[in-house]
């Protein structure tokens, strides 16, 4: 049986669609780190049924807006001296900003540079995100990645 250790003072993020944790991993920049992380794939869950957790042994900005939109069921834990002492639910942002890009090739962000790729959500039961620049509709896909919607 594979043994984590607990953690002292850091965050837990829990309930990651199975397979998603790397990406998130990354995401973070844990591979970097010089303090522990550790990222545990498909952990059986009575819930999800298969799940990846993160566990990072130190307190860490995150945006919480972009766990969110990847996936609005992941929850962070705050951990202090080993003891859970706050429980984040995720839920989707009302504006994502640097994480999906516009797949139009008529939207100014295509073309300039200077121009932050800028999305706000539209329709919350169908996660649908409309770019700031060009209205074209996108649907946060499986595991947050985004995909044209077409009607």
């Amino acid at each position: 049986m594979l043994n984590v250790d607990t953690i002292k003072n850091g965050l837990v993020i829990d309930h990651i669609c199975a397979g998603f944790g790397p990406r998130i991993f990354r995401w973070l920049g844990l591979e970097k780190v010089k303090y522990t992380a550790a990222l545990v794939m498909n952990v059986a869950s009575k819930k999800m049924g298969r799940k990846d957790i993160i566990k990072i042994d130190n307190i860490i900005n995150i945006d919480y807006s972009v766990l969110g939109f990847i996936d609005p069921n992941i929850t962070v834990n705050v951990i202090k001296d080993e003891k859970k002492v706050k429980k984040i639910n995720m839920e989707l942002p009302n504006k994502v900003v640097g994480v999906i890009k516009c797949k139009n090739p008529r939207c100014i962000t295509a073309t300039e540079s200077y121009a932050t790729q800028s999305f706000t959500l539209v329709d919350r039961t169908k996660a649908l995100y409309s770019c700031d620049y060009c209205d074209t509709l996108y649907k946060a896909g499986p595991n947050g990645e985004a995909m044209e919607f077409v009607k």
